[in-house]
């Protein structure tokens, strides 16, 4: 159910739907525009979004998809019902047009059916058709031997026409010549100009003479120039030809007559299906400028949940989006700077359905209202929306608003009598599955009356389980909202110390009006402001002065905080550094020791065996002084040699360089290349133009031909080897990995499968070192790369959330990843 009636202009929807049909190439998707309803069916939500989204990758991506001919054929096929009656050449032309149209479609759908992609249109041109190519190809191929590419009736259609065609043509030949020979005459003797030649007047061959010669020539005057100076004859001479042409025409007139009906009695029993395949080439045009209007505004395929729910993130005004898409002129003639939508992000759940928005007037208040009915309102039509793709909406079965008021001089409602019938609509009609969104709740009467009925009235609507989102100045609604379950305050942030709105809500406290503030710096007399502060009572103001005072300490302290946050991030990295560098300094002096102790006791050993060898040799030679003398001195030799302490160097073995053997041959399919400037090695498996497909491994990827450097199969061979030769395993130093990591991630210029690869390793890397968050550098620009690893990230258990970086460090061109 939607209240009220107006509910789609009081949104902005009806300029929506205007911009949809402006998108579309005929009245055909312009008739499914105006069919646009809102649905509370999750499948067929789903089913209409999920189309949407793949219809948008063709228009990005796929540039052969037929966008021509979308013709309006449905008067042509009903003239053909009727019995006896022959459609014209120019209404075949149509349908020969919208068919080849809707084949093309078929055709080009059936051609990704083996990679599986565009599964939901596949399935709309499934039931457009009534067979795999979705219209009976005799009726196709009966059309294009009768009507050719002019949208005229062939020679060929048949025999007699032919027959009758050739005679036509023998027979203006013959006239031509005739009259050229009258011509030639009559130039001779003066009679006609030399810039004048054969014309036409009612069908038939004349001559242009002189007015005053006109009786030198027997023959028949079919015309006059405007001037009355020539006038058009015809030739008595040429009468019986022309005649003759005359009737050979209408004998051919008559055969096309024939052959077209007997064309439209051939197409009279396909008609349902063509109406079925003309259904299908509207619903195309419809969800093309669904997806044009979706690419315009940056929209996406949110998370859609079936039951009540409001989880946005980052959700901009669509129509507002679109108008700060304009350039503005300044007025020294200069363009004016793009402004920016402040985003907006909200959730309703079960726990707090009912946010009680507040803060000073131009704050922002009405247009978030707004944002969030015509987002939900365009979500529930089948639309793509614009907010964050990881955002989650549900589907609510009642939409209500009070926006504005309905006053009515016929039915004697004033503004405050109009809201308070909009109330009752929602006390009655308010459930589980009810969105409702009011604007300046209770205002319109005395403000303490209005402020208690607004308060009781929102209590019975929050015992109906309705979600809802109101905007309020009254103070009593802050302080219910604070107290009862399922309600939550809102505020919109503004800046205290300069006093302007900065249109950021925050959920979670109420917000201050502003009102003294915002007086004073208008310029309203400082007596007056003091005398309304009198009269409002120290406890009023005294509230309003704690709000701006919070808001002012919250700003400070989340500066503090994020100031803290980044200090001690460094402080963790450093002291990671620092434990890393004593842990790698520990382990290379207990190293060295044992290389030592092992060295020492090999020396000792080799020490003991030379003495006990030298013992030997001595008694041997019964101690003889020259042989004994002799093996004193090879002892000592080794003591100095071997066992005096000498300073250790470690040597570590340099990598030697690789060379490739180049190959002077052109690159082909099957060839063997490595990338300019990197020393991996693959075979080339496809081409189309400049772009290569190389396999390196088990990767394939993408590759620009200039890029390439053909090696011989001898290299690749050498590769591969070397790559078999490799230590399958080998430790894995922990301190080495937390000294060398950094929590900032930089893929901006790399292509999607490169880009994965790192995001890979990094996030394996931040799970084993313990990184609690980590800072992904992605850059805006159309914000493919940047969904593409949101939607990857997405596949690990691990990773909490993910949100847009501080605007001041790089906004939406940097995700922050938090970890569990």
């Amino acid at each position: 159910m939607l209240y009220p009636t107006t509910l789609e202009h009081k949104l902005g929807f009806d300029t929506i739907r205007q911009r949809l049909k402006d998108a579309c190439i005929s009245p055909l998707g312009q008739d499914y525009v105006d069919k646009i309803r809102y649905t509370d069916n999750g499948q067929l939500i789903d089913k209409l979004l999920r189309q949407t989204d793949e219809f948008r990758q063709i228009v990005q991506f796929e540039s052969d998809f037929p966008s021509n001919n979308y013709i309006d054929i449905r008067a042509h096929l009903g003239r053909a019902r009727i019995e006896g009656l022959a459609l014209s050449e120019a209404e075949f032309f149509d349908i020969k047009l919208a068919l080849r149209t809707v084949q093309d479609c078929f055709r080009f759908l059936a051609k990704r059916a083996e990679t599986n992609a565009f599964p939901y249109l596949r399935e709309l041109a499934q039931m457009g058709g009534t067979g795999s190519t979705g219209i009976d190809k005799q009726l196709t191929d009966a059309i294009e031997r009768v009507i050719d590419d002019r949208g005229l009736v062939r020679d060929s259609a048949s025999p007699e026409l032919a027959s009758i065609r050739r005679r036509i043509i023998s027979e203006q030949a013959n006239l031509r010549k005739r009259l050229d020979s009258i011509i030639r005459q009559a130039r001779q003797n003066g009679w006609i100009p030399d810039d004048l030649s054969l014309t036409v007047r009612g069908g038939r061959l004349v001559i242009p003479i002189a007015a005053e010669h006109k009786r030198k020539i027997k023959g028949f005057v079919h015309d006059e120039s405007q001037t009355g100076q020539t006038v058009f004859l015809e030739p008595a001479e040429v009468f019986d030809a022309n005649n003759a042409i005359r009737e050979l025409e209408y004998e051919e007139r008559r055969e096309i007559h024939r052959i077209l009906l007997a064309l439209t009695s051939l197409l009279r029993p396909h008609l349902d299906e063509l109406k079925r395949a003309v259904n299908f080439l509207a619903q195309i045009d419809f969800i093309r400028a669904k997806a044009k209007l979706a690419l315009q505004l940056d929209a996406v395929l949110p998370k859609l949940v079936d039951r009540p729910l409001i989880d946005w993130t980052n959700a901009r005004h669509p129509l507002l989006f679109l108008s700060f898409q304009k350039p503005t002129v300044n007025e020294d003639g200069t363009t004016a700077e793009r402004k920016s939508v402040v985003p907006l992000s909200v959730r309703l759940d079960d726990k707090a359905r009912i946010l009680i928005i507040s803060g000073p007037n131009a704050g922002g208040k009405s247009v978030a209202l707004k944002t969030i009915g015509l987002i939900q309102y365009m979500l529930q039509c089948g639309m793509l929306v614009p907010m964050a793709d990881y955002s989650e909406m549900g589907v609510f079965q009642n939409l209500f608003i009070d926006i504005g008021d309905e006053q009515s001089l016929e039915n004697d409602l004033s503004t405050y009598s109009s809201h308070l019938t909009a109330m009752k609509q929602f006390v009655i009609g308010a459930n589980k599955r009810t969105l409702f969104l009011i604007d300046e709740f209770g205002t319109g009467t005395e403000p303490g009356l209005g402020g208690a009925i607004a308060e009781s009235i929102l209590e019975e609507i929050n015992k109906s389980g309705a979600y809802g989102v109101i905007n309020t100045h009254y103070t009593n609604l802050k302080v219910f909202a604070d107290k009862t379950p399922g309600l939550v305050n809102g505020a919109m942030r503004f800046d205290g110390e300069q006093l302007e709105p900065m249109y950021q809500l925050e959920i979670g406290r109420p917000g201050s009006s502003f009102a003294f503030e915002i007086a004073q710096k208008i310029g309203l007399p400082k007596g007056v402001i003091d005398r309304a502060k009198e009269k409002l009572g120290t406890q009023q103001v005294n509230f309003e002065k704690l709000l701006k005072e919070l808001d002012i300490e919250r700003r400070v302290f989340a500066e503090k905080n994020m100031e803290i946050g980044i200090n001690q991030r460094k402080a963790a990295q450093q002291l990671a550094e620092y434990t890393a560098l004593k842990t790698r300094i520990d382990n290379e002096q207990k190293q060295l020791i044992n290389d030592a102790k092992q060295k020492a006791k090999s020396l000792v050993q080799e020490a003991n065996q030379r003495i006990e060898n030298t013992i030997r040799e001595i008694k041997e030679n019964k101690a003889e002084r020259e042989p004994t003398k002799q093996v004193r001195q090879e002892l000592e030799t080794f003591d100095r040699t071997q066992l005096q302490p000498q300073a250790l160097v470690v040597e570590k073995p340099q990598p030697a360089e690789e060379e490739f053997e180049a190959d002077g041959g052109a690159i082909t399919v099957g060839s063997y290349v490595r990338i300019t400037g990197q020393n991996a090695i693959g075979q080339v498996q496809s081409m189309r133009g400049k772009d290569v497909e190389v396999r390196i491994g088990d990767l394939k990827s993408n590759v620009k031909l200039s890029r390439l450097e053909k090696v011989s199969r001898k290299e690749f061979r050498n590769a591969t080897e070397k790559k078999d030769d490799t230590p399958r395993s080998r430790g894995l130093d922990i301190n080495e990995k937390m000294q060398n990591f950094n929590f900032n991630l930089d893929i901006r210029g790399k292509r999607g499968e490169e880009a994965i690869g790192e995001v890979d390793r990094f996030v394996d890397d931040a799970l084993m070192l313990g990184f609690p968050e980590l800072r992904i550098v992605h850059g805006k620009g159309d914000g493919i790369l940047r969904t593409l690893v949101r939607n990857h990230l997405r596949g690990y258990k691990q990773v909490a959330r993910m949100a847009d970086e501080h605007a001041d460090r790089g906004g939406a061109g940097v995700t922050v990843v938090t970890m569990k």
